[in-house]
């Protein structure tokens, strides 16, 4: 008889609200292909992609499973035959997946498994792989970079701008600044993460206090994650040669009449998007590497925050989805799995 497990694979009519989402009890476990490990979930991460997936608004990758979730820490339980060294049964790890991390059980590459520091509660290691490499990934691979350099980050405390100010803080950023939404929000990016400024989007027009702040030049890099109403206030905050990261639009796609953009040719910026998921074994692998590089002495002894906002258990993963949905949040939402 197969063996079968609990997850959450199904959503009630396909697509729909947070109400929309169950556990299922009588899924199959899943079958290690021969690089993979099967792990045993402890915990798993939200992320916005989740949402839009649930609402059937994101490009899921074919290789995804259908059950939702990218994120988690656990121990492994079993290997295929052609995995990568250093991994042992038993061994406590957290990691990154295409998808199936909303269950008890997922098969995943060893490319993409990390091991979990006695430092990170289970917990905070599920809520470190989506973030904390797309903050790398944007930050360093497709922005490029380096220290002296300025950077703005949106959505400031946000789960990936939160480890992005951290990064770019060690990694000596001339500048680092933020927007964010509330005062609260701006002062935390400030005070406990070591933002240089930030701006409140509501009560603020953030590209003109940037460019006040800077004397007019602008910055190196934006990492944007708004899309349609941050286009024009991003072309005019990039400095000259500036590149603005594109990685989300929650605000939409369609740009509105009158957008300028001169400063392409003017100032020399670049505009790319970019994302994770898509992104194959050996790339992500890569990236993988790039975080535990710049990571992992500094969550060791404490330099870098990985913050949780709140734990929810897995049968309230409606609650959780919708927690995230309200935008109120600072820091990871995360489900354990008992």
């Amino acid at each position: 008889m197969a063996q079968t497990m609990r997850a959450i694979p199904d959503i009630k009519n396909g697509t729909g609200p947070a109400t929309s989402l169950f556990i299922n009890p009588s899924i199959p476990k899943p079958s290690p292909k021969p690089t993979d490990a099967i792990v045993k979930i402890k915990c798993f991460g939200l992320n916005r992609m989740d949402l839009l997936q649930r609402e059937g608004h994101y490009p899921v990758p074919p290789q995804a499973p259908k059950t939702l979730g990218v994120e988690f820490s656990g121990t492994i339980e079993s290997f295929g035959n052609d995995v990568e060294e250093g991994f042992k049964v038993g061994d406590e790890v957290f990691g990154l997946a295409y998808g199936g991390a909303y269950a008890e059980y997922i098969a995943v590459s060893t490319h993409m498994l990390m091991h979990r520091p006695k430092e990170l509660s289970w917990e905070q290691a599920a809520g470190v792989p989506e973030t904390w490499i797309t903050a790398t990934q944007a930050m360093y691979l497709v922005g490029g970079f380096a220290p002296g350099k300025s950077i703005v980050w949106h959505a400031g405390a946000s789960s990936v701008s939160i480890a992005g100010i951290q990064l770019s803080k060690a990694d000596n950023a001339s500048e680092i600044y933020v927007t964010a939404g509330s005062q609260e929000k701006i002062e935390f990016c400030v005070k406990e993460l070591g933002a240089t400024a930030g701006f409140n989007y509501h009560t603020q027009d953030w590209a003109k206090e940037i460019l006040k702040a800077t004397g007019g030049k602008g910055v190196d890099i934006v990492i944007d994650f708004i899309g349609q109403n941050y286009f024009q206030g991003n072309l005019d905050v990039a400095a000259r040669d500036g590149h603005i990261v594109h990685l989300g639009a929650m605000s939409g796609t369609k740009l509105p009449a009158g957008v300028d953009i001169g400063a392409f040719v003017r100032k020399r910026v670049r505009f790319e998007g970019s994302s994770l998921r898509s992104r194959d074994e050996e790339y992500q692998g890569k990236l993988r590497d790039t975080l535990v590089e710049h990571m992992a002495p500094k969550m060791k002894d404490g330099s870098f925050k990985v913050l949780v906002e709140k734990v929810f258990p897995w049968e309230d993963i409606v609650k959780a989805h919708q927690l995230m949905e309200s935008n109120q949040t600072k820091g990871k939402i995360i489900c354990r799995v008992d």
